[in-house]
């Protein structure tokens, strides 16, 4: 071919691609100012779409907003909610085989000569209309046991903390992937154009508490552009870091450098058309009207005494977990869909009862009063809120085991969560363990099932949200994933 040719050939196609380029990046910029603009309409069976069913939801929703109560370090079910009363005729004996089944087991007890059943010491009484069994260290929870759904049988693959907190937030034990948060801004986008589709609060732990680091890939977006990363809200300076103007710098200041930082990348993206820069134009805008929403959201000085009161004595002390429970209470009243509110300290490899004897009281009060307080406000029918970590606890002892101490080890086959609101029964306890909490006997509820269940409260079926990456459709719940319409009211 004559090189002069081939150069006019190739100039065109450049031209051609570098042109289609900018038109995605444009088309990727009005969806950032308006997501639900560009969003797939989801077609009834009958070609039409049903009635209530807004762009990006696949069928009608009934929970705009979700509230998740993460137990970081994995709480202790047969401390809390899991009832075995025969386990005290138990007590110091080797567990089973028959139970065990040759069942993996961590290297912190697969050491142990013996692995001793270690009944609870707490006791539990029946509440609700239908009886549900609580622990005494958990009468706050008990008050609003109608209103939330006890799941006994969840249950992972992982059985260490970081590849089991990943797993349940991203749907892969192997990080990279974006978190359920992510998925959901991705997928609905927010009503609220000044504050963030998914934020996370942190929860202060207690001094001396055991807990597991919390990287910030769980709250990722991992291939998915980066505006649908959660925003995490510090308690101390700034909520979010650099959100504040520097010394000598105001208002109109800010906005004019913006301005010309907008024109700036507004430039390269016409030049590369690269989605990214206008993800990154976006997200200093988001930042520019964070600078009043987030002064505003983080203001409880209005709240009246007897809201205050609903989430305990901590609730005015900023970084608690109470405060974090009301935040996300706010944040939900102001049209955030996916709040993240981590209480770390769960790991209790070992002294299990005076460790959850500090930290059960602190998720209970909070726990519930956020229940309470959406209640009131009718708010908990379209909220759904989720409590829970990331695996359960073994039955037999960890360490020594006496009369009043006993430690547990990380145990995958089952644990218990609770959700209420946004299209959840409640009242109920789903699912059903054997005698020794050991293995699932009864409606088994996997991670990805429970996933499923939430995207789908939220309106959108888990396997057509997807998102092509290195020529494979991914989705939160991978290959997958059942909903547990037992749950659903």
């Amino acid at each position: 071919m004559d090189p002069r040719q081939e150069h006019a050939l190739l100039e065109t196609r450049r031209y051609f691609f570098g042109r289609c380029a900018a038109g995605v990046g444009t088309a990727a910029l009005a969806s950032v100012l308006d997501p639900r603009l560009l969003a797939g309409e989801a077609p009834s069976a009958a070609g039409a779409k049903p009635q209530g069913v807004l762009p990006g939801f696949h069928h009608a929703p009934k929970a705009k907003r979700v509230i998740w109560l993460f137990m970081a370090d994995a709480p202790s079910q047969l401390d809390l909610f899991d009832y075995k009363p025969n386990l005290a005729d138990h007590f110091d004996k080797d567990l089973p085989e028959t139970v065990r089944m040759g069942q993996r087991i961590t290297t912190m007890t697969s050491g142990q000569k013996r692995l001793p059943v270690a009944p609870s010491l707490f006791k539990f009484q029946q509440h609700g209309q239908n009886g549900a069994w609580l622990s005494e260290l958990l009468p706050n929870l008990a008050t609003v046991v109608d209103d939330i759904a006890i799941v006994k049988s969840v249950h992972t693959e992982a059985i260490n903390h970081d590849p089991a907190i990943t797993y349940i937030q991203t749907g892969s034990q192997i990080p990279g992937r974006p978190s359920m948060g992510a998925w959901i801004s991705y997928g609905l986008g927010s009503p609220n154009k000044d504050l963030p589709a998914f934020v996370v609060l942190h929860s202060r732990i207690a001094s001396g508490s055991q807990t597991q680091a919390l990287f910030s890939r769980l709250w990722g977006s991992g291939f998915l552009p980066t505006r649908h990363q959660g925003v995490a809200l510090r308690s101390q300076g700034d909520p979010v870091l650099y959100l504040s103007n520097p010394p000598g710098v105001d208002a109109d200041t800010r906005r004019r450098m913006l301005d010309g930082l907008a024109a700036l990348n507004q430039q390269r993206l016409q030049t590369q058309g690269d989605p990214e820069i206008a993800a990154r134009i976006a997200q200093y805008e988001m930042a520019f009207r964070m600078q009043t929403s987030v002064p505003e959201l983080i203001d409880i000085s209005q709240e009246p005494k007897e809201v205050l009161d609903l989430y305990g004595p901590e609730v005015t002390q900023p970084g608690t977990f109470a405060y974090n429970c009301l935040l996300a209470r706010r944040l939900a009243e102001r049209g955030v869909p996916f709040t993240q509110v981590f209480l770390r300290g769960w790991d209790h490899h070992g002294n299990l009862p005076g460790n959850i004897r500090q930290l059960a009281p602190v998720a209970d009060i909070a726990s519930a009063g956020l229940i309470k307080d959406l209640k009131q406000r009718g708010m908990l029918d379209d909220t759904l809120v989720i409590w829970g970590g990331e695996f359960g606890r073994t039955v037999y002892s960890q360490g020594t085991l006496t009369k009043d101490n006993y430690g547990r080890d990380h145990h995958p086959r089952n644990f218990t969560m609770w959700m209420a609101g946004g299209g959840i029964q409640g009242g109920i306890v789903y699912g059903e363990t054997d005698d020794f909490s050991y293995n699932i006997v009864r409606d088994p509820v996997h991670i990805h099932d429970l996933n499923a269940t939430i995207l789908h409260c939220l309106g959108v079926d888990h396997e057509k949200l997807t998102y092509r990456f290195q020529g494979r459709d991914f989705r939160l719940t991978d290959i997958y994933g059942n909903v547990v319409k037992g749950l659903l009211t």
